[in-house]
C-alpha cells in the first residue's frame, strides 16, 4: 500500500465549468468530505479552491482524534461519539478505494494528572465513561492509573497525581487524508475539483463570482473554505459585517522525526498534544492564539511547546525538529461547528468553524450538509446549525 504523507500532486488542474448542480468552496477537510459524499449520491458537483485541496488548516500536523469528556453526556457529545466510531470504516473504505493509507489508528490517549485534585475527578469521568462510552456493542474505557500504561513513553514524573488512559481517543495523518480523499475525488464520476479559484461573492441568483473575473452557476454551494467561510457567507446571507459569523484562530505545530512505536498512545496536557504518527514522525502542537501579527510564521509559543513535549515524554529530548507549521483555523461565533443553511437562502449551505475538531466530525457534517441541499432534515445537535449561530450573532440567544 502507498504511504500517502504528504499533499498531493496537483497538476493537470482540471478547467472551470460555467455551471454545476452544487458548488463546494474550499477543499479542507470539510469540502472534501462533502464532495466524496456527494460523488456518492450522484450529485454533478465542483469543488474549487483558492490555492490546492489541504493547503489551509487541514493540511496541518497534528490529526489527534480526542473525544469530548464522558461526564454531563449530551447530544453534542452523542454526535461526536458515533462519528469517531464511524470514521474508522469510512477511511477503511477509502483507503480501500484508493489504495492508499490514511495512517489512522485508534491509539488511545494518555493524560497526565500533574496536581492531586485532578484524581477525584478523573475518578468519576472513569465512572461516566462505563456508561456514555458503551454504545453501539463497543466499550471504551477512561482507565485512572497510577503509573502510564505503557513503558518508554510518557515520563512518570509527569502525573503527580497518576494518569488517564481512555482507550477512544485514535489519530490519523491529515495529509495523508487530504491525499487520499483528493486523489479518490480526482477520478470520481460525478465531482471535478478545481484548484487555484478564489470565490469572492456569491449570491441569491446562484452564481459564483471568482477573482479573475470568472462566473459558474450552481443550484445548491456548500460554503466549507475554513475561516474564510464566515466574510463569504456574510456576503451570501446579506447579513451586517458586525458581529462576525466567526474568526481564524491562528495554531502553531511541529514535526519531529523520531524512533518511536506508532502504536503509543497521543498524550494530551493542558493543550499540548503529542501524536506519534505512522511514518516514524511525531506532531506536536498547538497553540490557539486569536491575536497575531502574523497568521504564518511560528515563534517561541511553539518553542515552548516542544520544551513541555521533550520533558513530558523524555524520548523526543533529541528528536530532530524538521517541520515548524502554523496556519489559521475557523471558529464560528458559537464555538461549535457551523452547518446548515440561512432560513432565507436554502441555495446556500455553511459547513465550516471546526475548529480543532474538524477531522473527527467532518465527514457526519458532510452527511448533514448534503441533507441541506436535498431539502431534509439534518441530523445533528442544535448547537452546530447555522440559524443557532445567526441567533448568537444578532444576540438572541
Amino acid at each position: 500500500m502507498v504511504q500517502a504523507d504528504s499533499l498531493p500532486d496537483h497538476q493537470g488542474q482540471s478547467p472551470l465549468p460555467s455551471s454545476a448542480a452544487l458548488l463546494i468552496v474550499g477543499g479542507g477537510i470539510m469540502g472534501l468530505w462533502a464532495a466524496l459524499k456527494a460523488d456518492r449520491l450522484g450529485i454533478d458537483t465542483v469543488l474549487v479552491d483558492a490555492g490546492q485541496t489541504g493547503s489551509g488548516a487541514s493540511g496541518g500536523l497534528l490529526g489527534a482524534l480526542m473525544p469530548h469528556m464522558p461526564d454531563r453526556w449530551n447530544d453534542k457529545k452523542q454526535f461526536q461519539f458515533d462519528a469517531l466510531l464511524t470514521l474508522e470504516d469510512e477511511i477503511a473504505q477509502l483507503e480501500a478505494e484508493t489504495g492508499m493509507s490514511a495512517g489512522y489508528r485508534r491509539c488511545g490517549r494518555i493524560i497526565p494528572l500533574p496536581k492531586p485534585h485532578l484524581r477525584p475527578i478523573a475518578e468519576r469521568h472513569r465512572q461516566e465513561a462505563l456508561t456514555n462510552w458503551d454504545q453501539q456493542g463497543q466499550r471504551f474505557y477512561w482507565h485512572v492509573l497510577d503509573a502510564p500504561p505503557v513503558e518508554n513513553w510518557v515520563d512518570a514524573s509527569a502525573g503527580q497525581a497518576g494518569f488517564v488512559h481512555d482507550t477512544l481517543a485514535a489519530k490519523v495523518s491529515p495529509r495523508a487524508l487530504i491525499a487520499a480523499l483528493t486523489a479518490r475525488l480526482k477520478a470520481s464520476r460525478h465531482v471535478r475539483v478545481v484548484e487555484g479559484q478564489k470565490v469572492v461573492s456569491l449570491g441569491k441568483e446562484r452564481v459564483a463570482h471568482f477573482d479573475d473575473g470568472a462566473r459558474l452557476s450552481f443550484s445548491h454551494a456548500i460554503v466549507s473554505a475554513g475561516h474564510t467561510s464566515f466574510p463569504l457567507l456574510t456576503q451570501a446571507f446579506a447579513l451586517p459585517a458586525e458581529p462576525a459569523l466567526g474568526q481564524a484562530v491562528k495554531g502553531q505545530a511541529a514535526l519531529l522525526r523520531a524512533t518511536i512505536d506508532p502504536a503509543m498512545p497521543v498524550v494530551f496536557l493542558n493543550g499540548l498534544y503529542i501524536v506519534p504518527h505512522e511514518d516514524g514522525t511525531v506532531a506536536i502542537g498547538s497553540t490557539s492564539e486569536e491575536d497575531f501579527a502574523d497568521a504564518f510564521s511560528t515563534d517561541a509559543k511553539l518553542d515552548a511547546l516542544i520544551d513541555a513535549a521533550r520533558e513530558i515524554v523524555p524520548a523526543l529530548s533529541t528528536a530532530e525538529v524538521i517541520e515548524r507549521w502554523a496556519g489559521l483555523r475557523p471558529k464560528a461565533i458559537g464555538r461549535d461547528p457551523m452547518v446548515g443553511a440561512h432560513p432565507d437562502c436554502p441555495q446556500i449551505v455553511a459547513l465550516t468553524g471546526g475548529f480543532k475538531v474538524s477531522f473527527g466530525l467532518a465527514h457526519r457534517l458532510a452527511n448533514a450538509a448534503l441533507c441541506a441541499v436535498q431539502g431534509q432534515d439534518m441530523d445533528v445537535p442544535s448547537s452546530f446549525r447555522t440559524e443557532t449561530h445567526l441567533a448568537l450573532a444578532h444576540g438572541n440567544l
